[in-house]
């Protein structure tokens, strides 16, 4: 079981600080995305740190596994999230699947760990 967690959380990690770091810095065309599904540009970068935060969690988990699941579970609410407001702002299905998609595989990982713990 130890192998898919690790695949796993490096390959949601290195997805998500794609798009975490940009919210962070508060890149122009990040900003504008994020203006147009009504986030504003404080809320962009809170967002972006806790996906960092939630990277961090994800890469820590695979030495301390607890660590790992609450930063799963914090992710996958945060990702939940980012559909929601995909949704309100009438995005095309797709940009909406997306974070589902990702939410599936973070509550994954928070699954896997707790098996392989227990």
């Amino acid at each position: 079981m130890r192998i898919p967690i690790i695949t796993l959380t490096v390959i949601l990690a290195s997805v998500l600080i794609a798009v975490a770091l940009p919210k962070l810095l508060g890149q122009l065309e990040m900003r504008n995305r994020m203006a147009r599904i009504g986030v504003s540009a404080g809320l962009t970068r809170t967002i972006g740190i806790l996906e960092i935060a939630g990277i961090a969690g994800l890469l820590l988990g695979l030495l301390w596994w607890p660590v790992g699941v609450a930063a799963a579970v914090g992710l996958t609410l945060l990702l939940i999230g980012a559909a929601v407001y995909h949704i309100r702002a009438k995005d095309p299905v797709p940009m909406a699947v997306v974070p589902v998609a990702f939410a599936v595989a973070a509550a994954a990982i928070a699954v896997m760990h707790v098996l392989a713990n227990n």
